[in-house]
């Protein structure tokens, strides 16, 4: 369930938001671990990168960061504590990790999942405030932002109200995602439908609810090199030969990191549901 794992971070699990920031002195901060993929990315793309000591295994945006066998979902505090930071960024305070940086006066800053665009922005404002790159993380935030706008305005305003249905596949046991969760809402700028409904959940749906649904567009989340599900094995699917998406060749791999990640990197992941939409432009439109 990759996409579900990722927004606990790595690569959308809980949609909670409670950013806390425990222990420390509250200074710029000079040695930073990162147990965070999204915020590995943020931290480098503000240009704190010179200040982090190491990251987790999962941050591989970008190449060249100093990866440990850390794990965000399950951390090893002694292991982290050794890198001797001022800073721990994580997503979640799993595994006793807060009450150890606390007992050794180490900060910990919990950015957990963004549940929206605001609050995603909100992040990187605050990593750029603790390490001392605020006006570069206030600029990144506004290039984003022009960014997404313009990509959305590139797709035609017929394509963006025909109100086109989508399947977002989270993992090959049809986990999906609703309307409103963090992935919904940027399917939403494009005035797509889940056929999960409009809610904030990750449902599981059925191959039948699937196929009843029919919908214009399947991205798939779970796509990948390792083994992820190709469009030939979603155009195999029993009986999914009958879906708007699979006759006209709508099955959109999308890069699972971009899927699940809501840093630096959110407007490529925009641009990619742009280029989808703007393909479909060959086919006809549904008449509603």
């Amino acid at each position: 369930m990759l996409f579900l794992v990722g927004c606990a971070d790595s690569n959308n699990a809980a949609d909670t938001h409670t950013d806390k920031t425990t222990g420390g002195s509250g200074n710029v901060a000079k040695r930073i671990v990162s147990l965070s993929p999204t915020a590995t990315e943020t931290l480098y793309e503000i240009g704190a990168g010179d200040q982090v000591v190491a990251v987790d295994s999962f941050s591989d945006v970008p190449e060249n960061a100093p990866r440990r066998d850390f794990s965000g979902f399950n951390p090893n505090p002694e292991a982290v504590i050794a890198e001797d930071p001022d800073l721990v960024i994580a997503s979640d305070d799993a595994n006793g990790l807060g009450a150890a940086l606390d007992a050794v006066d180490i900060e910990l800053l919990l950015l957990p999942a963004a549940t929206t665009f605001e609050q995603a922005y909100d992040q990187i404002e605050q990593v750029g405030e603790r390490t001392g790159h605020a006006d570069n993380a206030e600029k990144l935030v506004g290039r984003m932002k022009k960014e997404i706008e313009a990509t959305v305005d590139s797709v035609d305003s017929d394509i963006r109200d025909a109100g086109l249905s989508y399947f977002h596949e989270a993992d090959s046991t049809l986990y999906s995602a609703g309307d409103a969760t963090f992935i919904g809402q940027a399917y939403a700028l494009f005035g797509l439908k889940s056929v999960a409904g409009p809610g904030d959940d990750y449902p599981q749906l059925t191959n039948e609810a699937i196929i009843q649904a029919n919908p214009d567009f399947i991205f798939l989340a779970d796509h990948g090199d390792a083994g992820g599900v190709t469009e030939k094995d979603v155009a195999t699917r029993p009986g999914w030969n009958e879906i708007a998406a699979v006759k006209n060749k709508q099955i959109i791999p999308l890069d699972p990191n971009l899927a699940s990640r809501w840093g630096p990197r959110l407007p490529q992941l925009i641009q990619d549901i742009a280029a989808a939409l703007k393909a479909y432009q060959q086919v006809p439109v549904p008449a509603q």
